[in-house]
């Protein structure tokens, strides 16, 4: 009997974009058969709690690892065509680029208009002046959304077809109920053991969320996807964390569907109340089809990763410097309404070669889907695709993914 035709127990340990992705393509494999396998997922607190939910949402043909960002890339789009991404999670192509500008202090309260902070500034308000500035230094003209006397250069990042996004959480979420509607389980629970005797797969226990009882199901394949938690079940996995804060922002008016790199040159005197030198910040800017705006700022690792994504420690201040940065170069950014502050851990893999981890870990039945950075949105359709290989062919077939072979490294 093939590995394709027999009874398979698939357990899928965490309910991000990666573990949401390996359920999905499992659920569509060629040999998927519902009377012969079942596919759970175990997910601690809630699909997408973490950085699934939180992430920007960037889809790149310049991202990394090159051995699946092609394969990935093209997937995102063959989802989208299929299932109605466009409306259902935001997927759409962008421009892509990054902005040199330089920060005005918090003290300033007029905008590029001249009108007082909290105004509305519409596209028709611009002054032929001030869509001059944005001609002279090179920046595209439907970048009216920052203020054009702060900005110093604008450049393009990738060519027409190159960049593209989708919402993480609508995304993710979607994947879930997808795979769901072909039989997959999703269940609530927090991993505690993977029984491996005689270095074989057979069984895992959780603690359920709801009643926090314990719970054994068996398993002949266990795909480990928990992201920066891991190491929890798989202590050998070489994965540490970074803590990542961001906010949601609804401008003034819609804006251009730009993600952007940004180069923010920060006065001395910025902010009155917090003395310092000047300096240089780099936050992130991802306009969104629903009319908001992402920002992100640099990482930290000031607070140790939480048992669960649900104890996830969000610094106000961290946010709020976020929110300081991007109104210093934009009226409809300051003057906006913000919609959320958060933070969540991104995985990354502690090895020089660097990640993700893709495919079997030594041990037979257990696999490793993890430690993909901040590429984890851009990378899961195509990682998922790979792990259902693994399971279903034995290996990949899509990729050569021989550099991300968990068993160089555990």
């Amino acid at each position: 009997m093939s590995a394709a035709t027999e009874n398979r127990e698939i357990v899928i340990i965490g309910g991000g974009i990666i573990g949401c992705c390996s359920a999905y393509y499992l659920t569509r494999h060629p040999s998927y058969d519902t009377s012969r396998h079942k596919v759970t997922l175990l997910e601690a607190t809630e699909i997408a709690g973490g950085a699934s939910g939180k992430a920007g949402g960037l889809l790149a043909q310049w991202a990394y690892p090159s051995s699946i960002v092609p394969l990935s890339y093209k997937l995102h789009a063959d989802l989208a065509k299929e299932h109605g991404g466009k409306d259902r999670w935001g997927y759409r192509e962008v421009s892509c680029g990054q902005l040199i500008g330089t920060g005005r202090p918090l003290s300033d309260k007029k905008g590029a208009s001249g009108a007082e902070s909290g105004s509305s500034v519409s596209l028709q308000k611009r002054s032929a002046a001030a869509m001059a500035k944005l001609k002279a230094a090179g920046i595209p003209s439907d970048l009216d959304w920052f203020a054009p006397e702060l900005l110093k250069g604008y450049d393009s990042m990738s060519d027409p077809g190159e960049t593209a996004q989708v919402h993480p959480y609508l995304f993710t979420t979607s994947m879930a109920k997808l795979a769901e509607e072909k039989g997959a389980k999703i269940v609530l629970g927090s991993v505690t053991k993977i029984d491996q005797p005689d270095n074989t797969v057979k069984s895992v226990t959780y603690t359920e969320k709801e009643s926090g009882e314990q719970r054994t199901i068996p398993a002949t394949d266990v795909i480990v996807a928990a992201g920066p938690w891991t190491p929890s079940v798989l202590p050998e996995a070489p994965i540490s964390n970074t803590r990542a804060h961001s906010v949601v922002i609804r401008p003034t008016r819609p804006v251009s569907a730009y993600t952007l790199f940004t180069n923010i040159a920060i006065p001395g005197n910025f902010d009155p109340s917090k003395p310092s030198r000047p300096t240089v910040v780099a936050p992130e800017i991802y306009a969104r089809p629903d009319e908001t705006v992402y920002c992100c700022g640099e990482g930290d690792h000031s607070v140790r990763l939480p048992n669960t994504t649900a104890e996830v420690e969000v610094n106000q201040e961290s946010c709020q410097d976020i929110i300081n940065q991007v109104g210093s170069v934009s009226d409809e950014l300051r003057d906006g309404q913000v919609c959320a502050r958060q933070a969540c851990y991104l995985p990354t893999v502690s090895t020089a070669r660097g990640g993700p981890l893709v495919g079997h870990s030594g041990t037979k039945g257990l696999y490793v889907a993890a430690g993909h950075t901040c590429w984890g949105i851009q990378n899961a359709p195509g990682t998922g695709k790979l792990m259902s290989e693994f399971v279903f062919d034995g290996n990949a077939k899509s990729a050569k993914i021989g550099s991300l072979d968990p068993r160089n490294y555990m």
